[in-house]
């Protein structure tokens, strides 16, 4: 089933009952997800989902439906919700539909030879990963998460404009979680890895990077509290410009829920900092041709070079502003609501390797842990105060281990005292539409809570 059986049938529905300019947007995905916990499959699910969604505009307001179950009845029944909802809607603002003036660029999303990988391979990867990671050391007490999922999706969008996008995908991720233990401590370590090259999924290298980032861990003792020079590690970083993000939301300025309103053109961070969203990065987990409006999407400096240059916007928010689009309407799927998210959303990557960033720092601390991101953070004033864990400095080595500290600062304070950038971008999981992705960076000062 495709967007082009049904369009035509929906447009003509819909011109009956009066709608103005119309839109489909179909959507197709296949999911597979499995977990191993001591030798034994905890999780297997398969799944097909498809969907159609209708938005039109019925005088002068945007009524909008969408079903799961596509054939002759469901069709009519969408229409007349759409038509149902518009008749209600009593807000003032303009709404329209994209017209395509600009053709998306064509992105290579798709692997065949994902698709090709049995079920079976996927499941004996994960018990190798649960194998290898229990032989490495005697002190693994428990693979505590074993995860493997890979999913294929479809989306076209067309309109009354004479928009007509599709665009295929697929994606796969592992994750894993172990915890190690010696005599009274008890320590954790992860490790994830994502791409729809199934050759890159090799058990031992996930199970030996999370076994040893846990068994590292041991004998971590907090420091005196204090003001530290100190290293974010790359995927620590990536975390926090997620919970910071949505400061460059259009949406957000324009409903003075942005620490940044006002400082377009103005600098914001270091002169070092460059943050890019990038829908056509190569192997990207968010990368994407059109945006959820059908809009082309393209890479835009948000910040260079520490000026900000620019905010994300979709149709409604670039036209409150005069301003086009930035390609950035987004659709976590067909039952959504269009709002806005970045793409592969990252800092720019610096010249030094970590080692290079650590070895200038006479005392200092090496941040590798992260807890409480959602509690700890205030998105709209940029304070934090979080948990956090990792490793002394000293001569510019990695020593000792650290835990039970907290670090605390303003996150667009922190951007201004940015002094160096590695180049070991990573990016974290993918968040709905979008991923975020650092480099370590290093901090002049960071406060820190400890003993």
């Amino acid at each position: 089933m495709t967007i082009q059986k049904w369009k035509d049938k929906v447009f003509a529905l819909g011109k009956q009952a009066g709608f103005k300019d119309m839109e489909v947007y179909f959507q197709s995905g296949k999911n597979f997800e499995a977990t191993v916990f001591e030798g034994d499959i905890s999780k297997y699910s398969v799944s097909d989902e498809q969907g159609l969604a209708f938005r039109g505009i019925l005088n002068g307001k945007m009524g909008y439906a969408y079903t799961e179950i596509i054939n002759e009845t469901a069709v009519s029944r969408l229409v007349n919700e759409a038509r149902a909802n518009a008749e209600i809607i009593e807000t003032e603002e303009e709404v329209f539909l994209y017209n395509g003036e600009q053709a998306p660029v064509q992105l290579d999303l798709y692997n065949e030879d994902l698709k090709q990988v049995e079920n079976e391979d996927k499941l004996n990867f994960l018990l190798e990963v649960e194998r290898h990671a229990k032989a490495l050391d005697e002190r693994v007490y428990r693979v505590a998460y074993n995860l493997y999922s890979d999913s294929e999706n479809t989306v076209a969008i067309a309109n009354t404009h004479g928009l007509d996008v599709s665009e295929k995908s697929n994606l796969a991720l592992a994750y894993l979680s172990v915890v190690v233990k010696s005599e009274d401590q008890q320590k954790s370590g992860t490790k994830f890895i994502f791409g729809n090259d199934f050759s890159i999924y090799d058990p031992k290298a996930v199970a030996k990077e999370a076994v040893e980032e846990a068994l590292s861990q041991f004998g971590a003792k907090s420091i005196p509290s204090g003001s530290y020079k100190a290293v974010i590690r790359n995927k620590e970083s990536a975390s926090l410009l997620q919970c910071f993000a949505p400061n460059f939301s259009s949406e957000n300025v324009q409903k003075n829920l942005s620490k940044l309103k006002g400082k377009q053109d103005e600098e914001v961070a270091a002169s070092i900092v460059t943050i890019t969203d990038d829908p056509h990065l190569k192997g990207g987990l968010a990368s994407r041709s059109f945006d959820g409006e059908g809009v082309a999407t393209k890479k835009h400096n948000v910040i260079e070079k520490g000026v900000l240059k620019t905010f994300l916007y979709n149709l409604k928010t670039a036209n409150v502003e005069g301003v086009k689009s930035t390609g950035n309407g987004s659709k976590t799927s067909f039952k959504s609501s269009v709002g806005i998210s970045p793409s592969n959303f990252y800092f720019n990557t610096g010249q030094a390797s970590l080692e290079d960033i650590i070895q200038e720092i006479d005392k200092g601390v090496y941040i590798t842990g992260l807890q409480g991101l959602h509690s700890g953070t205030n998105a709209i004033s940029g304070e934090f105060s979080l948990q956090a864990s990792g490793y002394l400095i000293e001569k510019g080595k990695v020593s000792k281990p650290v835990s039970q500290i907290t670090i605390a600062g303003n996150y667009f304070d922190m951007l201004f005292d940015i002094d160096k950038v590695a180049s070991d971008l990573e990016f974290t999981l993918p968040s709905g539409s979008s991923a975020y992705g650092s480099p370590s960076i290093r901090v002049k000062t960071l406060s820190i809570s400890g003993e």
